[in-house]
């Protein structure tokens, strides 16, 4: 298969217009299209070829009421770090949209998968949580591609969610991914377009020369 410059383009305006959304319609998320986004993570990179992750579809209100119950406690103890200038504009940002989204995705990674036989995990098990963070990335850009929003809530205590989601044993909580049709699209984050942070390219430097010995 080779790409043409019309690909690249495409490609480019997915990455650039793939931005964490807070604001969804309740339409709901065709089963086709949903089928479709699970069958792309299976598409993403992994170490070992070990597939850790796993996702749970989290459809049951009273679940859903539990995860915002934890995303707001979590919210609040978060912004009492912050002095009361800080805090005021952090509490004045959205950011979860889970009373919103249709649906509610909760992302585990295996910690000890028998798949990939510990091939490449030996000296650095986090490889496995770095698989489960491509697969994440790999179906934000398809779901992006569907005109479909994703958000990612990260203000949450991954023992309560587990616990809240009666994970299986050996499921370690990596993310809870909101997921619908986005109320607006915008290419600049909403962290940088309500000044929070602006976003900024961190650039690539050159590994300096090799320091010779005597």
């Amino acid at each position: 298969m080779k790409f043409t410059p019309d690909d690249l383009r495409v490609l480019r305006d997915i990455l650039r217009w793939r931005r964490d959304v807070r604001h969804f319609r309740a339409d709901p998320v065709p089963p086709e299209v949903l089928a479709g986004l699970e069958a792309a993570m299976t598409l993403a990179p992994s170490v070992g070829n070990a597939r850790p992750w796993r996702v749970m579809r989290v459809r049951d209100a009273a679940r859903r009421a539990e995860i915002i119950r934890i995303f707001e406690g979590c919210n609040q103890r978060a912004a009492r770090d912050y002095d009361a200038a800080t805090r005021a504009d952090y509490l004045q940002l959205k950011l979860a949209g889970l009373r919103e989204a249709p649906e509610h995705l909760a992302v585990f990674t295996l910690a000890d998968p028998d798949e990939g036989r510990g091939l490449g995990r030996q000296t650095m098990p986090e490889t496995l949580r770095l698989s489960t963070a491509m697969a994440i990335h790999t179906l934000w850009l398809a779901a992006r591609a569907e005109n479909l929003g994703l958000g990612w809530v990260s203000i949450l205590d991954p023992a309560a969610v587990a616990q809240a989601l009666s994970a299986p044993r050996g499921w370690e909580f990596t993310a809870y991914l909101c997921l619908g049709y986005p109320e607006f699209t915008d290419d600049t984050p909403l962290l940088h377009r309500n000044g929070w942070q602006e976003n900024r390219n961190p650039g690539w430097i050159d590994c300096p020369p090799h320091a010779k010995g005597p």
